[in-house]
């Protein structure tokens, strides 16, 4: 399985970007995904996630301000970020746990990583 993460980029505080992540290869079902970033010099920490009903979670310093959202039919996983602010600037990974064929076995799987900077 391979995650594309992208849409990140430089924005002001205030501001608004939306983070795509796109999952690839023989996925046979996807359950939980979700958002972690990792801010210079600090531990990465889960953003958001969200499951398969869908019920979503959110970490409190976002939650009115981050949605997320999935698309099963395309295996996209999304972030739309609101009023940014910047102590959201960081690295933004997403991860997915998928079921894979030949042969069928869960896997959970990492993207790359998109930068978010926000400016103040």
């Amino acid at each position: 399985v391979q995650l594309q993460a992208s849409g990140g980029g430089l924005v002001q505080a205030g501001g608004s970007l939306k983070l795509s992540c796109a999952a690839s290869g023989s996925i046979f079902s996807i359950s939980v995904m979700a958002w972690y970033r990792q801010a210079p010099g600090k531990e990465r920490e889960l953003v958001a996630s969200i499951t398969s009903l869908p019920n979503t979670n959110y970490a409190d310093s976002v939650k009115g301000r981050f949605t997320i959202s999935r698309d099963n039919a395309k295996n996209t996983l999304y972030l739309q970020m609101s009023s940014l602010k910047p102590e959201d600037t960081a690295v933004y990974y997403c991860k997915m746990g998928t079921v894979v064929t030949h042969p069928y076995r869960y896997i959970e799987a990492w993207g790359q990583g998109t930068l978010v900077t926000v400016s103040s």
